[in-house]
């Protein structure tokens, strides 16, 4: 039942945010550029605490934490907000869904991954005793190491893609001020 809903929560969250996403750029005036970076940097942090092996602060605050143990059912929070549906997570849909440029397409496979990802959720949490019980601890931490070294790359590209979209607009900045 956990599972179930922490799947069904995940989808759920990512796609309003990916159907919410320019909204909220908008509101709040924030650009790709600046958010692309920020979501970079973010991403980054989270596979720093992964390629240490260590439960990252970004995820879930101490606070959140004691919440969900006090919880009989964890399944929103903190297993969807703020682990699986986490600031991560939502800095990628945005950002994949503001590179769609309005491409039906592009948004459809957006939106595929998201469902096939919250499949796969659905079925890596029913399965995660007995694949915790296969790798062990150690197999785990590598497998961590291996996850956090990729989430890296991708947040570097994240932050490359940023400074790409906001340096023009830097540039003209500092020509157009006076000497």
């Amino acid at each position: 039942m956990t599972a179930k809903k922490a799947a069904l929560a995940t989808m759920v969250t990512l796609l309003v945010f990916a159907a919410a996403g320019n909204v909220i750029f908008q509101t709040f005036g924030i650009t790709l550029g600046a958010f692309r970076i920020a979501g970079g940097v973010l991403l980054f942090l989270l596979a720093l605490d992964m390629m240490r092996a260590k439960q990252s602060p970004v995820r879930q605050t101490a606070e959140e934490e004691l919440e969900g143990a006090a919880k009989d059912d964890i399944a929103i929070i903190p297993l969807t907000i703020p682990m699986l549906a986490g600031p991560g997570a939502i800095a990628t849909t945005m950002v994949c869904v503001s590179n769609a440029h309005g491409r039906v397409a592009y948004i459809a496979i957006v939106v595929a991954a998201i469902v096939v990802t919250s499949i796969a959720v659905f079925f890596i949490l029913r399965s995660a005793i007995l694949v915790e019980r296969r790798l062990g601890t150690t197999g785990l931490n590598v497998l961590t190491r291996v996850m956090g070294l990729i989430l890296a790359a991708v947040a570097v590209q994240f932050i490359i893609n940023g400074i790409a979209d906001v340096l023009p607009q830097i540039l003209v900045g500092v020509r157009g001020q006076p000497a």
